[in-house]
């Protein structure tokens, strides 16, 4: 499995061998030996695993967790393709505001690793494209936040022709800078050490 350091402070890629024949493929997308490797930590701690299914256009996200009690996510595409965004929501992290973009799908099996703080989004680009996520935290409504995508001070690179669709919550995400205003963006230090806990 080859492992990418990305640009967002505690973030990674995981591309895993992919064995193809003419029956299909089989992949392994997350590898613990590897990832504790990467990491330097233990085991993933695995509290929720999810999916999502997005016609073409889709756009999802920057969802974020609250922190505390925050969540690190484990994130790969098995059928179809995204293409996919971390952004650095970490007020006082060394890399805040920055992102990160690569096409996930399930022909390359790729995975991203994202930190707690850290937001996530993506744009489907096929039809029935499935977005699978390990957490390290179970869903709770309340602590689930958002912000815009199209936030023009991100500058995020949304590919053309595609007609977006969205939900209302994420029409209606702040900005970065309004997130930040609002008191609404997770901070630097009790991101690391709520991260740190996860694998006590």
């Amino acid at each position: 499995m080859q492992v990418q350091t990305l640009g967002i402070e505690g973030a990674f890629a995981f591309t895993p061998p992919v064995h193809r024949d003419d029956r299909g493929l089989f992949t392994s997308p997350y590898q613990d030996a590897v990832f504790t490797g990467a990491r330097g930590k233990t085991l993933f701690p695995v509290r929720d695993i999810s999916h999502n299914l997005s016609a073409r256009g889709v756009l999802r996200g920057i969802h974020y967790t609250a922190t505390p009690p925050g969540r690190a996510k484990y994130v790969y595409c098995p059928y179809g393709r995204v293409h996919d965004y971390l952004v650095d929501l970490r007020v006082g992290s060394p890399t805040f505001g920055r992102w990160e973009a690569a096409e996930l799908g399930g022909d390359t099996c790729k995975a991203v690793y994202i930190p707690v703080g850290v937001g996530h989004a993506f744009l489907s680009l096929e039809d029935d494209s499935m977005v699978v996520y390990v957490m390290s935290e179970g869903y709770v409504p309340e602590n689930e936040l958002a912000v815009s995508p199209l936030d023009p001070a991100l500058g995020l690179p949304v590919p053309e022709g595609y007609e977006l669709a969205q939900s209302e919550r994420d029409k209606a995400a702040p900005t970065l800078a309004e997130a930040r205003e609002r008191g609404l963006l997770p901070e630097y230090g009790t991101c690391r050490k709520t991260e740190e806990a996860l694998w006590q």
